[in-house]
């Protein structure tokens, strides 16, 4: 097989990075950044030039799994949906279906596949318990979007190679490459603004590696930004140096005037800054051309997650920098959202609180239950049948040690993963996907999140193992499966065909639709073959840059492939008031769910116990999630799974780095090793998330033999963000102690 060079863009997180792949007698020889990519130029971290290694790994599954006297043995494809249809579809249709669920991993979003089936398999599962990654870190911000812009996908970015002061809340992309702010080389970007003179203020309780770039830190107490924020918006229009668009001036005054409470002396003790320093800030802000201010998953993982969300855009529009060049944009999906149809501005009230879990009466928002419920939800056997897409929700999910005994207790559990994990080693039956390299690419969840439209699509770069399913026939035909066929290929073919339809309808009747349009038109535009890449046409066709199936000047999939750098669709534009879908036609910063939530802040106004301990939590740059520990050019090197302590916490309990630290929440207990880092705040411990292999019946070889400890072992689900139900995962007290 002749040597060749394959372009595409990587899928292991936001970032979206070009590569370049280099391949010679059908193995992988090296993997290097697209320097002529449109989007990433060239930029790359380890994690992307290790796919090869990923799709070599001896412990990736290739064949189906189903266990039997309690091992997981290789199946042939009909065996595995043969065991499905016999084992699952009776307990299921012993209740109506009530007791199945699905977990949907946090992989999903970085697959086309994927995003375009995983839905048919929920539809064909008949149940409406839908759980996701989403409601373990980012739901507060869609759940905020959803009431103030009509649409959970509204999420506005941070418009960073415009800004000239961005202030960053919980957030560490020098190291996650970005979350909820898709743009590649995070760190070329924060190089690029301060050497135009730009200024970065890192708002944690960590000086972690963004911290130690940035111009100012200021390390805050563990889930007190929503204090900061509402002192930010309270001094700004105490002394009228807020510059808000007209339309939106009295609703935010008033926003400001519920929030008077919290000034910047009311806040020093809780937030632990000084007044001082917030007033600085604030004066930092308004002098700035264009501020913004940007917050992830340090603000949403606390018990006021939702509300936090909402103060950022608050403070954003008090600052004339929402929907401004070099502040906080909206993108525009070259796929096509519910926000790009030409539909808004005006659409239905948006409330919470209309559906709860029947154990803990938790919020069931946009569709999906919260993680923090899926144990007692088993235990109570609401929940007997689970299905689980790449997701290993006993690792990355609250309460981990109960939840793994849940997932025991099922009846019956399907998993479509491509490891034997932890997690998954209680299916009775795996379906195994291709590998990253087999499948076709392109970014339809994070065209909602770049900070700039482009679009990119990649073709396979190696074809499917002998016998392997592409990864949309594995979820088509269990999709057909659990609607009681035998998942033959010709019922893939018919979920497709389903899928297929809807979308053509879509086009259809989108309000953004060109005169002349009709189904004759559409088919006749588009390939007869099956699959994703016959969706995706539909899709980019009928977006608000597509062709329109040939009635306008636009891209389509053939155009993408003749760009395989990508195209640059342009820097984000003013999208208000087109992208909202609103009752009033207007953000709804006073939304009364969102309001409601402020009298509940008084709470946290008081200085933290300086004998408590707060554990926050970390990723590494060679790490995503809990899934790419089984690569050992990811893992070796220094040990990276340790629990980071203050010099003078240390030497309080009498712990020096090296010891063994036992480290107990009301959830349960781990012990691990100790780093003394005086980059952390006084009071505060942190330890990286997704670590913990080596359970009994997993094949991890090279992540079982790294080790590390489960942080989410000391989650408890109990205590949650109770707009959205997302568990707080930082800034909860834990209790540490030398061990022997």
């Amino acid at each position: 097989m002749a040597s060749s060079t394959s372009f595409r863009t990587c899928p292991l997180c936001e970032a979206t990075c070009g590569l370049a792949i280099e391949v010679d007698g059908g193995a992988v020889t090296r993997i290097r950044g697209d320097r002529d990519d449109v989007f990433s130029k060239g930029f790359l971290c380890p994690k992307g030039t290790a796919l090869g290694k990923f799709h070599e790994d001896p412990d990736r599954l290739r064949q189906p799994m189903v266990k039997r006297d309690g091992t997981h043995v290789a199946v042939t494809w009909e065996e595995a949906y043969r065991a499905i249809a016999e084992g699952l579809l009776p307990v299921l249709d012993r209740d109506e279906r009530a007791g199945g669920a699905i977990y949907l991993g946090n992989p999903v979003v970085h697959s086309l596949d994927m995003l375009l089936y995983s839905k048919a398999v929920t539809v064909g599962l008949g149940t409406k318990k839908v759980f996701s990654a989403s409601t373990v870190d980012q739901r507060p911000r869609e759940v905020a979007s959803g009431l103030i812009y009509g649409h959970s996908g509204t999420i506005p970015v941070p418009d960073i190679d415009r800004t000239d002061m961005l202030v960053m809340l919980g957030a560490n992309p020098m190291v996650s490459n970005g979350s909820l702010a898709t743009a590649p080389d995070w760190p070329g970007r924060i190089d690029a603004l301060l050497e135009r003179g730009g200024a970065l203020v890192v708002v944690d309780p960590a000086c972690t590696k963004t911290a130690q770039r940035a111009t100012t830190h200021l390390p805050i107490v563990p889930g007190a930004d929503v204090l900061l924020l509402a002192a930010i918006a309270t001094e700004l229009v105490s002394t009228g140096t807020h510059r808000p668009v007209d339309e939106d001036r009295e609703a935010l005054e008033r926003v400001a005037a519920a929030l008077s409470a919290f000034t910047p002396d009311s806040v020093a003790d809780g937030t632990g800054l000084t007044s001082a320093a917030i007033r600085d800030l604030v004066v930092q802000l308004t002098n700035a051309e264009r501020p913004c201010v940007y917050a992830r998953i340090g603000t949403t993982v606390t018990p006021f997650g939702t509300t936090a969300s909402w103060l950022v855009d608050v403070v954003n529009a008090l600052l004339g920098s929402l929907d401004a060049p070099g502040g906080a944009m909206f993108p525009k999906n070259a796929a096509g959202s519910k926000n790009t149809r030409g539909s808004g501005p005006h659409g239905p009230v948006q409330s919470l609180g209309r559906r709860k879990t029947s154990v803990s009466h938790m919020p069931i928002e946009l569709g999906e239950y919260p993680v923090a419920v899926m144990a007692e939800e088993i235990e109570t056997r609401n929940i007997t049948a689970m299905i689980t897409v790449a997701g290993n929700p006993v690792l990355s999910c609250p309460d981990s040690e109960r939840l793994d005994a849940a997932f025991a207790s099922l009846d019956f559990m399907v998993s479509v993963d491509c490891y034997l994990n932890e997690t998954t080693r209680h299916a009775d039956v795996i379906l195994p996907p291709p590998s990253h390299l087999q499948k076709s690419h392109f970014d339809v969840a994070f065209g909602n999140l770049t900070i700039r439209n482009v679009a990119n699509y990649s073709e396979p770069v190696l074809p499917l193992d002998d016998g392997g399913l592409p990864e949309w026939e594995v979820l088509a035909r269990l999709a057909s499966v659990l609607g009681g066929a035998q998942g033959t290929a010709a019922d893939a073919a018919a979920v497709d065909a389903m899928i297929f339809e809807q979308l053509v309808s879509g086009a259809l009747s989108a309000p953004s639709a060109p005169d002349g349009l009709d189904r004759e038109r559409v088919v006749g535009a588009l390939d007869d073959d099956a699959g994703p890449e016959r969706l995706l046409d539909i899709m980019l066709r009928s977006g608000p840059f597509g062709d329109w199936f040939g009635l306008a000047d636009g891209i389509s999939l053939a155009h993408l492939r003749e760009h395989p750098h990508g195209i640059d669709l342009g820097a984000l534009e003013p999208r208000l008031p087109e992208a909202l879908l609103t009752p009033s036609g207007r953000p709804e910063f006073e939304h009364p769910d969102l309001m409601g939530d402020i009298a509940r802040m008084d709470g946290l106004l008081v200085a933290p116990d300086p004998s408590t301990l707060r554990l926050i939590n970390r990723r590494t740059l060679r790490s995503n999630n809990s899934w790419m520990h089984n690569l050992e050019i990811l893992v070796k090197g220094k040990p990276r799974c340790t629990m980071q302590i203050h010099p003078t916490d240390a030497d309080r309990l009498g712990l020096v780095g090296g010891d063994i630290a036992r480290v107990r929440s009301s959830a349960g207990s781990v012990e691990i090793p100790v780093a003394v880092d005086d980059g952390l705040r006084p009071g505060v411990v942190c330890i990286p998330h997704g670590w913990g292999h080596g359970a009994s019946g997993t094949a991890l070889a090279v992540a079982s033999a790294a080790g590390g400890v489960n942080v989410n072992v000391l989650t408890p689900s109990t205590v949650v963000d109770p707009l959205s139900g997302t568990s707080q995962l930082t800034g909860f007290a834990v209790t540490v102690e030398p061990v022997g």
